[in-house]
Formats: structure tokens, sequence, C-alpha cells
């Protein structure tokens, strides 16, 4: 239903020299330290004194794994660290199989080929927000004459690190505290030097807030990414609405719903919960096509909008209506592969259709079946010919896939009423086998 966005970030999977990890005490020692230089007025009117105090935080943080090498074979692990993991057990991480060893002050992960992939801290040097600490006293050393050009780069860092270490929670279930994290990156982000808050991780942190029903953090942070002009293809919205419906607000949650369809009319989220959403409150879907024609009005030659209001035709079998609307996106755009697939999964919904009613019969009733059965080949038939342009037309890979799995089921079914299915089957078989290598 939601989507989580990740983007392109530094993710700490290097290959690094291996540091030797010191005493926690050491690191609160250092940490305590720089904290008492900043008590004092000459030496905290200094941006040398924050800098030191942001860079003993870092150094807390990254203390547990400063004696783990990312990359590493189990063997080669072994033999550098200087600890035996407490437990060994079996993980799946997003469909993964892992093995997860537990050392003292953190988990690692190897992968089936035994190399190290993930790590995650369970007992930091220091306790705290280390990086929000940090990144504090880094933006305070900028305000008092720090070089923006030695500052700017360790923010972006902190940022990093908080981002990965909010999608290895994320990875691992705990939505809370990737919630935390990702919040923790907006909120650098937004610190001087640099003061562009990364929207996308107040969207994640919203994402995964709304995963442990902590809808008031998602509801104000996902109405901040709309008045800053960020909507992640939509989905602001979409979660919005469900924000909305926690709280039992069907008319915001329309809005929402409705606000998204106009402005992100393909987007699949928004239009299904919108069809969704009237069909609970027992309206008629239909009245969202108003909304496209509002959309319309706007974008005259938008053969989505058609697209999409096929669709909402198809969703509650109105399939007559659908194929025209379809028909209609196809004269603004004779090349719209979409609307070809559409008025093929028409043909495919009524087949739906036909079938449950077959099922349904009385086992007795043979006349009824062999009409049905009659109808049901000829709908299997009406679909082939728009699935075939749809194949013909599009120039993305997985729709083709797509229409060539669907001839090559026909073909099979309408094999014995025609030779020429029979050789259909063989190639469209041909081309789902050579898509699959």
């Amino acid at each position: 239903m939601k989507k989580l966005v990740l983007a392109a970030i530094a993710l700490v999977c290097s290959l690094q020299l291996a540091v030797a990890q010191k005493a926690d005490a050491d690191m609160q020692k250092a940490v305590d330290k720089a904290l008492a230089a900043t008590q004092d007025a000459k030496k905290a009117a200094k941006p040398a004194t924050w800098i030191k105090l942001a860079e003993a935080y870092m150094k807390a943080y990254n203390n547990p794994t400063s004696n783990i090498t990312m990359g590493l074979d189990k063997q080669t692990f072994q033999m550098m660290s200087s600890e035996k993991p407490q437990s060994v057990s079996a993980v799946e991480i997003e469909g993964t199989q892992l093995e997860k060893w537990s050392l003292s002050h953190v988990d690692v992960f190897f992968n089936a080929s035994g190399m190290l992939v993930m790590t995650v801290v369970t007992k930091p040097s220091v306790k705290g927000d280390l990086l929000g600490e940090a990144a504090k006293a880094y933006s305070k050393a900028f305000e008092l004459g720090g070089k923006e050009k030695d500052i700017a780069p360790k923010m972006k860092e902190i940022e990093d690190d908080y981002i990965n270490d909010a999608l290895n929670a994320y990875r691992l279930g705990d939505m809370a505290r990737a919630s935390d994290l990702f919040l923790g990156a907006a909120d650098v982000s937004a610190l001087a030097p640099s003061a562009a808050r990364n929207f996308e991780a107040s969207y994640n942190s919203a994402f995964t807030a709304m995963s442990v029903k902590n809808y008031d953090r998602a509801e104000a942070l996902l109405n901040a990414c709309v008045e800053n002009g960020y909507f992640s293809d939509g989905n602001v919205y979409a979660n919005l609405s469900e924000c909305a419906l926690a709280k039992a607000d069907t008319t915001a949650a329309k809005n929402y719903l409705a606000g998204g369809l106009v402005s992100y009319p393909n987007n699949p989220i928004i239009l299904t919960n919108l069809i969704n959403l009237y069909l609970q409150t027992k309206e008629d879907p239909a009245k969202i096509v108003e909304l496209l024609d509002e959309a319309k009005k706007t974008l005259p030659d938008n053969a989505s909008l058609y697209f999409v209001e096929g669709n909402i035709y198809t969703n509650i079998k109105e399939y007559d209506k659908a194929v025209a609307a379809y028909e209609n996106g196809l004269k603004i755009s004779p090349e719209y592969d979409m609307c070809y697939y559409g008025i093929a999964n028409v043909a495919v919904e009524r087949a739906k259709d036909l079938e449950a009613e077959r099922e349904a019969l009385d086992i007795r009733n043979y006349k009824k079946y062999d009409e049905l059965t009659d109808k049901l080949n000829q709908v299997y038939a009406e679909a082939i010919p728009p699935f075939e342009k749809c194949y013909e037309v599009s120039k993305d890979e997985q729709v083709k896939s797509v229409a060539a799995t669907y001839l090559k089921q026909l073909s099979f079914i309408l094999r014995n009423k025609d030779p020429k299915y029979m050789e259909a089957y063989g190639k469209w078989d041909a081309i789902v086998k050579g898509n699959a290598q």
C-alpha cells in the first residue's frame, strides 16, 4: 500500500582497514572532556572547540565497529576479531538468509557466501544520540565562523550514517527505530550550513511511523512534505489518506486521494484506495471520473487520464464504459500500450466472471454449461488482438513480458479450437521462455 523511497546513498560497505576498538570508558572520557571545554566561555567562542566535541561524538559512534571490516569472509573475520561471538543464529532479512553473530557491542551478518554484509550496533560506547549531538556541534562551529568546506562534508556524512542505520533498522523490522533515524537524517540536513531539508528522509520517517501506528508523527511529516513540494510521485497523498482513515475521517481521506489523483493520475495506490474508499462508504466510485474530467480540461492530450478512467470502470465491472475510455485514450495516442492492455484486461475480467458463473452451475445443467463455455472461448479470443497490439507497440520490457505470458496462456486454452492458436502457442511459449533466460 505504501512505498519506502530509497535514495542512492553511500552505504558503509567498502573495504576499510580495521582500527582497534577502544574501551567504552575512554570514549566517555573523551566526550566529557570535549563537553567541559564548551562550558568555558573563552573556549566556547572558538569553532575548534565545537569541532573537537563533534569529533569526540563521532569517534564514540564509530568505536563499536572500528575493528570490523565490511566485505570480509567469516574465516578472515574470525582471525581479525578480538572476540568470539556470544551467539550464532540464522535470520531472514528481506527474503535473504543470513547468519548473525552477536558480539559484545555489535551484531554482524554474513550472506550465503560467507561475506560480511551488514553490522548493527547493539551497545554504543557512549549513550545518547551521538550523531545528532555531533551534528549540532558541527553546526555550532559553523555559526562561530568555521569553514563551510570543512564542515558541510562532515554534516553529509552524519546524514548518510543516519540513513544507513535507518535502513538497517528497517530491514530488521524495527520500524519505530527506523522512523527515529530517518527523522534524524532529515533534521540534520536542515542544520546550517546546508539548511536544505531532506524531505525524502522525512517521507521515509513518516512511512515507517505509520507501520507502528504513530499517525501523528506521520501526518505532520507528510503535511510538511506537501507544503515544500515533495510528493513522492503521489504516495504522500495516499499515506495522508491512511492517516485520516486511522482517525476515522473519511472525508479528509477522500480529499487527499482526490487531490492526489488529479495531480498523479497514474499512481495505482491512489486509484485503488480511492475506489475502495468509495465502495466502503457505499458511494458511487464512478464519481471519481468527475475528478478526472477536471484534469482532462488542463491536460486534454493526456491519454493516461483515459487509461485511469478505464481502470475505474473495470474495477466496478462497467466493462463497456471501460473499453470506451481506453479507446478514447488511443484516439489521442494510438501507440499507447497501456490502453491496449486495458482493453485486453477487460476481456480477461469478463472471462473471470463467466468462469465464476459456470462454476456455480448445477452439475446437471449441461446446456447452460456449454453455452457459457462457448461465451468464455469467445471472450478469450477477443483478448488476443489487444494483447498482441500491446506487445507490438510497447517499449517496456515488463509490459511486453506480461502481454506475452497472457498470449501464451490464451493460445493454449484455445489450441483445440483452431490450428492457428496452437501455432501461436508455440510462438509465445518461445518468447516467454526467452524472456526468462
